[in-house]
């Protein structure tokens, strides 16, 4: 991974743009996914391991698979890599993180938000261990799903924990 492809049009991902999902994998792990544009989005963890860490403005490659599925990947600086394929039609998606060791061994350290913290989190990760990596494969059920439009800064604009208790339990 590395910088983002040229090649993706907006138009051949236009489907997925402004999208506002929250999804549970089968682990119980619950995500909150933000597709600001082509080239970026913003998320939130409510539950799991890394449950409360949240993110804007990751820089992400999007690729269409077919009409209504999606993948979207990326590299962290916390050395986590991340590739989630979302089916906008059958409300599913699949999922594989590679955490590096220390997030294993250390998860809370990247619980924040980690735009406030990205010199913490590299040196963490340069740090490392980085080996073996922990790799969760999971799939996950998307249980809410909206368009907000892109370009948006007021999606996901706070911890999860600053929520109303009820958020992540809307379903459509």
């Amino acid at each position: 991974m590395g910088e983002n492809s040229e090649k993706t049009s907006t138009e051949e991902v236009s489907r997925i743009l402004g999208k506002h999902l929250i999804y549970t994998y089968d682990n119980g792990w619950e995500y909150e996914l933000y597709v600001k544009n082509s080239t970026t989005i913003d998320y939130r963890i409510h539950s799991g391991m890394v449950g409360g860490r949240w993110v804007r403005n990751q820089d992400v490659s999007i690729t269409k698979l077919t009409d209504n599925i999606f993948k979207i990947y990326w590299d962290e600086p916390t050395g986590t890599s991340v590739s989630v394929t979302y089916d906008l039609t059958e409300r599913q998606t699949h999922g594989v993180v590679f955490f590096p060791q220390w997030i294993k061994q250390n998860p809370e350290l990247t619980i924040c938000y980690q735009n406030n913290h990205l010199d913490e989190m590299r040196q963490y990760r340069d740090q490392g261990p980085t080996y073996p990596k922990l790799i969760m494969d999971e799939p996950a059920e998307i249980t809410f799903m909206e368009d907000v439009g892109t370009e948006r800064e007021d999606i996901i604009n706070c911890a999860p924990q600053e929520l109303p208790d009820e958020y992540a339990d809307r379903r459509n």
